[in-house]
């Protein structure tokens, strides 16, 4: 004789983030004779979400908006900053196999060129099919998107391109875990986007592809911890140019106690500017652009596309100085690839 049990689980958690920012030289060089800015921005975000053995339910709505930017006693908010930010369904086929369908965060590995971008107060999503696999250790997540900005009855053309919102995807991410030895991960990410034609009246002329490919790597010694990452980037980087690019990046922590030491060093390739048929730009995608570079966000943060490239040399030291507090220096020296 036997029984079997079935848990449930339901969860409902709110995220409430006010922040202050004061900017002077944020994403670029503050212009000579200009002020800097200050304000506060604030995240409401509810989520909700359902467990069982076999099923998995998540919500989560959001209010982006900044104190102020709606008139006292109006009759509504005009700012159309109340979106949905994950909506999506998991399903477990087996104990190695499962799916999720909807919109969904993708964030793998250091988040270099897919992230949640959790530092924006919108972050990223992703309305996508994902089914993955796990035995072992080892993972492997398949991801495919076909966007359309409406439904429509003829033709799929697709307008929006702002920060590189793709027509079509397909990523594939498998890493395995060996135990203490590290983490290694391959990827692959092929980006589809609307093509037009260049007359007075453009029209959709299919898709153009860029295939993102690579590796990444952490392999701890003792208090050292090696972290390391590859990838090169090809198709187009337009319509009509080509694309061969490439990033690398190689960096060693070492934390005998509690105050850690870092020194990296990060390559993005870069193009020539007067070249016309080639480009030679990498450029992060889908990543959390705020983690790298520095955090004034002069490089890559809506910015720094299809550019010249940059040499990034830096060191970074992490001061514990409290239960929940530190004090952390970061010096970044850079220089452009090309």
């Amino acid at each position: 004789m036997y029984s079997n049990a079935h848990a449930q689980t339901v969860s409902l958690d709110a995220d409430i983030r006010p922040r202050f920012e004061y900017r002077h030289g944020f994403g670029n060089l503050l212009p000579a004779g200009s002020k800097p800015a200050a304000f506060v921005t604030q995240r409401s975000r509810l989520n909700f979400a359902y467990q069982d053995p076999k099923l998995k339910v998540y919500f989560s709505v959001q209010d982006v908006s900044t104190w102020g930017d709606t008139q006292q006693l109006a009759i509504s908010d005009g700012n159309n900053s109340f979106s949905l930010f994950q909506a999506w369904l998991g399903y477990s086929f087996t104990e190695n196999w499962s799916m999720k369908l909807g919109r969904q965060t993708l964030s793998y590995d250091d988040q270099r060129i897919l992230g949640e971008v959790d530092w924006a107060m919108q972050g990223r999503f992703h309305d996508a099919a994902m089914f993955s696999y796990f035995k072992n250790g080892f993972k492997t997540d398949f991801a495919l998107a076909f966007n359309q900005e409406n439904q429509r009855t003829d033709g799929s053309a697709y307008t929006i391109n702002g920060l590189y919102s793709y027509k079509v995807m397909q990523m594939l991410h498998a890493k395995k875990n060996p135990g203490k030895k590290g983490l290694s991960a391959c990827f692959f990410l092929n980006n589809g986007f609307q093509k037009f034609t260049d007359e007075p009246s453009p029209r959709p002329d299919g898709v153009y592809y860029r295939q993102t490919t690579g590796t990444f790597f952490t392999f701890p010694v003792s208090a050292l911890t090696f972290t390391g990452s590859a990838y090169i980037q090809t198709g187009k980087s337009t319509p009509t140019s080509d694309l061969s690019a490439y990033q690398y990046m190689l960096e060693a922590k070492y934390q005998p106690r509690k105050v850690a030491f870092v020194l990296g060093y990060e390559v993005l390739s870069g193009s020539d500017q007067s070249a016309e048929s080639k480009s030679n730009s990498f450029f992060p995608l889908y990543g959390t652009n705020h983690k790298f570079n520095g955090y004034m966000d002069l490089f890559y943060v809506g910015n720094h596309a299809n550019q010249v490239g940059l040499n990034d040399l830096y060191a970074n030291t992490l001061i514990p100085t409290g239960q929940n507090s530190s004090l952390a220096a970061h010096l970044h020296f850079f220089f452009g690839k090309c």
